[in-house]
C-alpha cells in the first residue's frame, strides 16, 4: 500500500482510452468497500461514462473541473446526510478509496470538490451537479473523482521534499519560534 500511497499523484490530463469493465467492477467494488461511520453507508455514486455527460460535470464550477473534459470516467460521490453526521468524512474516506484503487491499477485520478463550491451566480456547483445527473436533493455532493489514463506519468515525490516539520511526536511542537 504504501508504494501505491507514494507514487500516486494529482492527474489532470487523460487519454481518450476508456477504462475497460474489469477495472470498473473494481472500482466500483472498493467504492463499497469504504468504511463508513456507524456502518450507516449513506453514499451513493454515480459511474459516468458519457462524454456528453462529463462535458457537463467540467462545467460545475468556474475554476478546477474543466480538467474533467479529458476523463473517460467521473465518479461522483454523495450520501444522504440524513442517515450520518459523519457523510462528508465518509464520502472523503470513499473518493480516496477510489483514488487508490484506481492508482493500483495503472490508472491516474484526481480528486475535483463539489460541496461548498459556486457554479455560478446563485448557483452552487452541488446544486448544478444534482441537475446534470438527476441526483436526487436529499443526497448531498462531495466530489468527483475524475479517472483515466494518463498522458504522461508524474514523478513521484522524494521523500527528503515531504514536510516532516508537520509530524509531531506525543506533543504538538510550536516550530515557528
Amino acid at each position: 500500500m504504501i508504494d501505491i500511497i507514494r507514487q500516486r499523484r494529482s492527474i489532470r490530463k487523460f487519454t481518450e482510452k476508456t477504462v475497460d469493465n474489469e477495472k470498473l467492477k473494481l472500482l466500483q467494488e472498493a467504492a463499497l468497500r469504504s468504511p463508513a461511520s456507524k456502518n450507516a453507508n449513506a453514499w451513493e455514486f454515480v459511474f459516468v461514462q458519457d462524454m456528453e455527460l462529463i462535458q457537463g460535470l467540467a462545467a460545475s464550477k468556474p475554476f478546477g473541473s474543466k480538467f474533467l473534459e479529458t476523463a473517460p470516467l467521473a465518479v461522483v460521490v454523495a450520501a444522504d446526510d440524513t442517515k450520518t453526521e459523519a457523510w462528508v468524512e465518509d464520502c472523503s474516506v470513499a473518493s480516496i478509496f477510489l483514488q487508490m484503487t484506481a492508482q493500483s491499477l495503472g490508472l491516474g485520478s484526481c480528486w475535483v470538490q463539489i460541496h461548498g463550491r459556486e457554479h455560478s451566480e446563485g448557483l452552487n456547483a452541488e446544486s448544478y451537479v444534482q441537475s446534470l445527473l438527476g441526483i436526487p436533493s436529499n443526497l448531498k455532493v462531495l466530489s468527483i473523482i475524475a479517472i483515466g489514463y494518463p498522458v504522461k506519468e508524474r514523478q513521484a515525490k522524494d521523500a527528503a521534499d515531504l514536510q516532516w516539520e508537520k509530524i509531531h511526536l506525543n506533543k504538538f511542537t510550536d516550530r515557528s519560534e
